[in-house]
């Protein structure tokens, strides 16, 4: 369709993506829209999860078809557009930053619902089709624990809670009873809330199929909470995400596995924490201090793991 794009500029954020914003005008009508160009497309040393930019639009446009509010994808690149690799979103308002979030009282009406409201958009995304979605890789509990496990072991890092953590999760991994998509980033900070609470679901880069209650245990997380109260992201609480998941899924939540999924949630950031601060350039020097001080706050999730765990 003919057009023209106008106000293009750079949003902030990303680790692993460049995200832009812009205007494409065609006569008297304007849309806003967003444009995401991806980096490398393979995960940790090419094992854990990390979908190429076509598959990513695939797994949001089922997601959105299942009744999730994922982006709306309007275009995938092609090759031939010499931009790489990425596709173009419709733009949606809201609030992405984790601490306004949770803080801001404009918000505060929002915060009152969203705990359920993220419940019932998970109960929606692990039912939804995955036929189509062959790309998908399946992780059980303990393929899940073996690759960050080995992960870890390649940063030649030695610290005793480490040590702990892995013990603990590797006696305590479940059975994989029931798999499904799983977002396997579902947080506050990927989340755009308005007035009205939940608006959209971003970064599924990294969805998989294997067990939802993984994704219960990441949106838990006291890392990703940004100084909120709520257990749930900072801004809800438990009960009210399980009552809304179970009302869509008519399944009961395994608060044991939930419990597992948030502990081992926190085990995985510290290793990712451990695996930034030991990166290094080409020529064997730190990578840089932003990752050297990302490194460093690994005892914060190993923190939260001590206190969820303790007898």
């Amino acid at each position: 369709m003919p057009g023209e794009i106008a106000n293009l500029r750079r949003l902030s954020g990303g680790a692993t993506k460049q995200t832009w914003a812009f205007e494409w005008r065609c006569g008297s009508a304007v849309q806003q829209l967003i444009l995401q160009l991806t980096g490398a497309t393979i995960g940790a040393a090419g094992r854990a999860p990390k979908l190429e930019a076509r598959e990513d639009a695939s797994v949001m446009k089922a997601a959105r078809a299942a009744g999730a509010p994922a982006p709306v994808v309007r275009v995938i690149l092609e090759p031939e557009d010499g931009m790489g690799a990425g596709y173009v979103t419709e733009f949606i308002e809201g609030e992405t930053l984790g601490r306004r979030v949770v803080l801001d009282e404009a918000l505060s009406g929002a915060r009152s619902v969203l705990a359920r409201q993220c419940g019932e958009v998970l109960g929606k995304i692990h039912q939804v089709p995955t036929t189509d979605l062959s790309f998908l890789k399946v992780l059980t509990p303990e393929d899940e624990f073996a690759t960050y496990r080995d992960l870890l072991s390649e940063c030649n890092v030695q610290h005793p809670a480490l040590s702990f953590a892995i013990r603990w999760i590797e006696e305590h991994l479940p059975e994989m009873e029931t798999a499904g998509l799983v977002h396997a980033d579902f947080r506050t900070g990927n989340l755009i809330v308005g007035e009205q609470g939940l608006r959209c679901v971003l970064d599924w880069e990294i969805a998989r199929i294997g067990d939802p209650m993984q994704d219960l245990g990441v949106l838990c997380m006291r890392s990703w909470r940004f100084g909120g109260r709520g257990d749930v992201g900072g801004f809800g609480a438990r009960d009210d995400l399980y009552a809304g998941y179970e009302s869509v899924t008519g399944r009961v939540v395994d608060k044991q596995r939930v419990h597992f999924w948030e502990a081992f949630a926190n085990l995985k950031w510290a290793i990712a924490c451990v695996r930034r601060g030991s990166a290094q350039a080409a020529g064997g020097s730190q990578a840089s201090l932003e990752l050297s001080a990302i490194g460093r706050r690994m005892e914060e999730p190993l923190w939260d793991f001590m206190n969820l765990v303790k007898p």
